[in-house]
């Protein structure tokens, strides 16, 4: 395998922010790769139809208004031969921007220092946030003057997670630092003390239980609760009043006190900065009823290969090391921008496949979701499965549905009851839950139930497939839920 294919082929799977960072690298690194402010080619339609005003077959390239510029404007525009920007055995299609969310592009260029000065930096303006290990490690130094003691505080603050658990035990922390168990129960006992009440618990037990201390509320009665919360899980209050030795009305202000607490303390707190889904495609109805999929063209870095700067510099090269250097600069800048292109041609490939294939899904919805497999589409677009497979990670959709990762397409089969078409596992799932939802506190049913109901409708499921989806889809217990609908219906 060359370095360019390897090159071509970790380009392919990364994400769109992952794919920024890594072209940023290679402009800092290879100076023969200019940024261009110019909207590259791509787009196309869904279901074999033609757009009216699509690129050519012949490969010259469009700009982003759709107009046809000559070979030769290209070169003097980009300071590169057309050759170097688009391959010849591919069609270019168009980039779409104007008819992407709105702010993609506006964002950008402010980020970018689009202000008329160029030099106001909007970060500059944002205080920082605060941590939860920010938070503790201030009330560390309050609470602990023994520079051993604060070593130990330190170290646990540092294995707490953002929920605000601490995440080791106590066996384990002392051998590591080399001090007792007790020592370190010691400090895990000052921490707890800290704010916000709840911090630093094992579990959610003691969370609970140190909150419940705070507040003064921690009886005999509530006590016994909190050792018992699976049955509160199960609502099964009636052995919780046993357990408890209270009646229906306490039982229900213990429950209320429970409720107004805080299971997760520390997310209160500032953590890591969480990247909005930016979507890399998009998908929109046509004109002649099909699907027009088209690239986010705010996602995709747009370079160039400085063939001016090349031809100034290797002119006047004289060592054999100069010229070493700026031939496998040029060839890797020439891979680069061959590699970008071929990336999104070939996610736009499958994405239209994609749409192609679960034309029912973006028509009507999630019940007409198909069967669908990698091997499928490969097949469809002449690919390989690894290839579909790695473009179709970390590669998001935008659909007037929602935005959906394009993995999400690809779902098992259920076979059909009568021996009709096959049902994808996703929209039995989507079925699964509408009949749940449908329950009424005197028809809750069961797995058994579930299962006679969609094999009516004409899907062959067995009773473990339906428990197996409801898990997965975190919905309890027939038994549970009739608990719940009546704890419901009391309240």
């Amino acid at each position: 395998m060359t370095p360019q294919l390897m090159q071509a082929i970790k380009l392919l799977q990364l994400s769109n922010l992952d794919l920024v960072a890594y072209v940023d690298a290679e402009l800092e690194r290879n100076p023969l790769l200019d940024q261009s402010a110019e909207d590259g080619p791509i787009a196309a339609e869904a279901n074999g139809a033609s757009s009216p005003d699509g690129p050519p077959a012949d490969g010259e390239g469009w700009n982003a208004n759709g107009a046809e510029p000559n070979g030769s404007s290209i070169e003097e525009r980009l300071d590169s031969p057309v050759e170097d920007v688009f391959p010849d055995d591919a069609e270019p299609p168009r980039l779409r921007t104007a008819d992407g969310p709105a702010g993609y592009s506006e964002w950008a260029a402010v980020g970018a220092g689009g202000h008329d000065d160029g030099e106001y930096n909007l970060e500059a303006f944002v205080p920082a946030e605060t941590t939860l290990a920010d938070w503790l490690r201030e009330q560390l130094t309050l609470a602990i003057g023994d520079p051993r003691r604060r070593i130990i505080g330190q170290y646990l603050i540092d294995l707490v997670d953002e929920a605000g658990y601490l995440g080791s035990d106590s066996a384990s922390v002392a051998e590591k630092l080399g001090t007792s168990v007790k020592e370190v129960e010691a400090v895990i006992g000052i921490l707890q003390n800290f704010d916000p009440p709840g911090i630093c618990a094992r579990d959610l037990a003691e969370c609970l239980t140190l909150q419940l201390k705070e507040r003064d509320r921690f009886d005999p009665a509530m006590q016994a609760l909190i050792g018992r919360l699976d049955l509160l899980a199960k609502r099964d209050f009636n052995t919780l009043k046993k357990v408890c030795g209270i009646g229906d009305e306490d039982l229900a202000d213990m429950i209320a006190e429970i409720r107004r607490l805080n299971p997760k303390p520390g997310l209160a707190f500032g953590s890591a900065v969480v990247q909005p889904i930016v979507p890399d495609v998009f998908v929109r109805p046509g004109p002649d009823g099909g699907w027009i999929v088209e690239l986010n063209s705010d996602t995709l870095p747009k370079v160039l290969v400085n063939q001016i700067y090349y031809a100034e510099v290797s002119a006047t090269a004289k060592r054999d090391t100069d010229k070493s250097y700026l031939a496998e600069c040029l060839q890797s800048a020439t891979w680069l921008v061959r590699a970008l292109d071929q990336r999104a041609r070939t996610i736009l490939k499958v994405s239209n496949e994609i749409v192609r294939q679960q034309d029912g899904f973006f028509a009507h919805g999630v019940e007409h979701l198909r069967p669908l497999n990698l091997k499928t589409v490969a097949e469809a677009i002449s690919m390989h499965e690894s290839t579909v497979s790695r473009v179709t990670a970390n590669k998001y959709i935008a659909t007037s549905r929602g935005i959906f990762e394009l993995k999400y397409f690809f779902t098992s089969a259920i076979a059909a009851s009568h021996g009709g078409a096959a049902h994808s596992a996703e929209a039995v799932r989507h079925r699964i839950r509408q009949l749940i939802d449908a329950e009424t506190t005197a028809d809750i049913l069961s797995d058994d139930t579930i299962v006679d109901k969609l094999r009516e409708a004409g899907i062959d499921i067995a009773r473990r497939t339906v428990a197996k989806y409801r898990e997965a889809m975190r919905i309890p217990s027939s038994v549970q839920r009739r608990r719940e609908k009546q704890a419901a219906a009391l309240a």
